[in-house]
């Protein structure tokens, strides 16, 4: 019978895949944020699918995160955590709407140099803020299975 103040491999090894999946699709939207000019609208429309794709996988993975999981068993093992376990998920509505806002913002028919910085701005707050989620997320991975994941550093 398994102890319950180990850690198990299997669930910390999807965290560390989850997370590193939606490090690239970020990154991936990043890189469409780059060039500081307007794009055509062919760029823009393909933006748009990326963010689209990550916008999907984020709720897909909030909703595994809210059916429970990593976040509910580190809990169980320690129930001091409940109270940042729930504020993280609390985050996850607010962390959609921005992408959906990113993604009606660059739906506009043109694209002026000011829309173009003003969604970029948008995407870079919304990096941040999403940074910040998965920080909170790792730190109360790591304390209630007191497991270094190596992602804090």
């Amino acid at each position: 019978m398994a102890s319950i103040d180990r850690s198990d491999p299997v669930i910390l090894g999807h965290v560390l895949a989850e997370h590193r999946e939606l490090f690239q699709q970020i990154m991936a939207a990043r890189t469409a944020f780059q060039n500081g000019t307007v794009p055509s609208r062919s760029r823009v429309d393909a933006t748009i699918a990326t963010l689209r794709s990550l916008r999907e996988h984020l709720h897909h993975h909030f909703q595994l995160e809210e059916e429970g999981g990593f976040l509910e068993e580190s809990i169980a093992r320690m129930p001091r955590l409940s109270t940042a376990a729930t504020a993280i998920l609390d985050q996850h509505p607010a962390l959609l709407r921005e992408l959906d806002q990113l993604i009606g913002r660059l739906s506009a028919a043109e694209i002026s140099a000011v829309e173009w910085k003003l969604a970029t701005a948008d995407f870079d707050r919304f990096s941040a803020n999403m940074q910040a989620h998965e920080r909170s997320e790792n730190a109360v991975v790591q304390e209630g299975y007191n497991e270094d994941l190596g992602l804090l550093d």
